[in-house]
């Protein structure tokens, strides 16, 4: 008799995806197949009153799947990834203490990985070190500081767009004051996660197909109040465009257009552009993932099928 053997470590399941593919459909489905408990994996639905410029799943869906992690902040507030891996550690055990299936659905692929590898601990913002590379960006230009960045950390600079000031100065900061780069320290990440993680990618069929879902969902949310929906945060009168969920993807571009920054149909093509572009990194963040099982967008009862044939065997 060996005593000393833990248990097998409890199962969860990762639904991760682009934008538009049909995660909340296949996580429905799969909530009458499996035993499983859902949790939102999403830095736009944690926002209250973002609902419809954030395809949050519907009073009805809800009902049908209750899905954890969402309407927990005001858009006021900001939310980091380490914020995430700490509500969902909770959220999974409680779902894993009541003998059901933590589900992790969602396509911001920050979460997914913090989740699995843990956080390396980052340095608090160093005001004097920041007011340098502001400087230095003042005189500069922000493009020579990603040149920059791409020069001591590549992978950070693929992933930092040469506009993104907020995050091309944090990641220098966090050089200079450490001696290592953002990749390095991921690198040194912490607790793994004591779950057995099966993790599925819900793929499109084609690039052209995911593009006409994401136009025609971009539509289908103007229809629905997008603009009225934004004009409300707009009006609140405590939200600006540097705020996380005000960058959300489709509201900093509407943001733009009520700031009289824009006219209405450049807000409908760069809303429609900027979901393309986030749906090409997420893809991109999954082709690189390791171990992940690819999942067929266009049929979703063989795609539940599939997971809960990988989850049993």
């Amino acid at each position: 008799m060996h005593h000393c053997d833990s248990p097998p470590a409890p199962p969860a399941i990762f639904i991760m995806g682009p934008t538009a593919c049909g995660k909340t459909a296949l996580a429905m489905a799969l909530r009458q197949a499996l035993p499983v408990e859902l949790i939102s994996v999403d830095s736009a639905l944690i926002y209250r009153g973002m609902d419809i410029g954030t395809a949050k799943p519907v009073a009805e869906e809800l009902a049908l799947a209750p899905h954890r992690l969402i309407d927990i902040r005001d858009p006021a507030e900001c939310y980091s990834a380490a914020n995430f891996r700490s509500d969902a550690l909770q959220e999974m055990a409680h779902i894993t203490a009541a003998g059901r299936i933590p589900l992790l659905i969602g396509g911001t692929m920050l979460y997914f990985k913090v989740l699995l590898q843990g956080l390396s601990p980052l340095p608090g913002t160093d005001p004097a070190v920041r007011g340098r590379i502001e400087q230095w960006a003042t005189e500069r230009g922000w493009e020579t500081l990603h040149r920059y960045l791409t020069e001591i950390d590549p992978v950070s600079a693929a992933r930092i767009h040469p506009n993104d000031a907020q995050r091309i100065s944090r990641a220098l900061e966090v050089f200079f004051i450490l001696g290592k780069t953002l990749t390095e320290l991921t690198h040194i990440a912490g607790d793994t996660l004591p779950y057995r993680v099966y993790q599925f990618a819900l793929a499109p069929v084609s690039r052209e197909c995911l593009h006409q879902r994401i136009e025609a969902r971009f539509y289908q949310m103007l229809a629905a109040g997008f603009e009225t929906e934004v004009r409300t945060l707009f009006e609140r009168g405590d939200l600006h465009a540097g705020l996380p969920s005000v960058r959300s993807v489709g509201y900093r571009q509407m943001w733009s257009y009520l700031s009289d920054d824009i006219n209405y149909d450049e807000m409908v093509y760069r809303g429609i552009c900027a979901t393309r572009q986030l749906a090409k990194r997420q893809i991109t963040w999954l082709r690189g993932w390791p171990s992940v099982i690819w999942l067929k967008s266009h049929d979703l009862r063989e795609a539940s099928e599939r997971v809960a044939q990988v989850i049993s065997a």
